[in-house]
Parts: structure tokens; C-alpha cells; sequence
């Protein structure tokens, strides 16, 4: 065994102290997730999210050129899909898929929906069935 148990945190990057506090409440008061904790100040504010599973750390000092690499989106495990989708929605976020039922295998039904977060990132809200 390697000493892997999981995945700790998932990082965004905000171009900015605005888009950084516009993320922030998104996650915390949209999406009702944990704030854990904060520190630094203006383009150097940090923030840390709890997920459930995993933490998302934001960091505000994204301004720059922003590495591509091969991030494709984050799935929230939600336990209402259509509901996380209204709530996205309500605050003014793209839904790039509606709430949809899908089979992931023989015996591993779920349901997912897409939305662009404030910073232009993929969340993927995630229900087994």
C-alpha cells in the first residue's frame, strides 16, 4: 500500500479578491458547504471548503496564466440532484446539463446534472440511486 487513503482537496484558482469572495459564497451559502477556514488577504486570500468527502481549497492570486493540464470537472455527491441544480441556477449559474438519469453499469444507476461554477469550472452533481 502507498499510504493514498483518498482525495484530500481540490484546488481553484479565482482571478482576483472579487471572483475569490464570489466562489467562496457559492460554495459556502449556494451550495451550503462548510467554510473551514480563510487566511491571507486581498489577491492572496485563501479559503478552504469542506466537501463532504474532500476539501476545495480556492486561492485569489489566479490572475495569471492558469495551467490547462487535464482537470475536466469535480462531482458533488448530492443528495438532490434536481435540487443542487435550482439552487446553481437561482444564483445565476450556466446549467450545461439538466438533471439526467443514466446507468453506470448493469446495477449502478444514478443521477447527474452539469453546471459552470463562478470561476468557470465543471461541477458535476452526483446521486446514486
Amino acid at each position: 500500500m502507498n499510504g493514498i487513503s483518498g482525495v484530500h482537496h481540490i484546488c481553484l484558482k479565482a482571478p482576483g479578491r472579487a471572483a475569490w469572495e464570489r466562489a467562496v459564497v457559492f460554495y459556502t451559502q449556494v451550495l451550503g458547504c462548510p467554510l473551514v477556514r480563510t487566511w491571507g488577504g486581498g489577491d492572496g486570500s485563501g479559503a478552504m471548503v469542506d466537501l463532504g468527502n474532500c476539501l476545495l481549497e480556492i486561492f485569489a492570486d489566479g490572475d495569471g496564466p492558469l495551467p490547462s493540464g487535464v482537470y475536466r470537472h469535480m462531482a458533488l455527491a448530492a443528495a438532490d440532484v434536481d435540487g443542487a441544480v435550482e439552487q446553481a441556477r437561482r444564483a445565476g449559474c450556466e446549467i450545461l446539463l439538466e438533471p439526467t438519469d443514466k446507468c453506470l453499469g448493469a446495477d449502478y444507476p444514478v443521477r447527474i446534472a452539469f453546471c459552470r461554477g463562478p470561476l468557470g469550472e465543471s461541477i458535476e452533481f452526483f446521486q446514486e440511486r
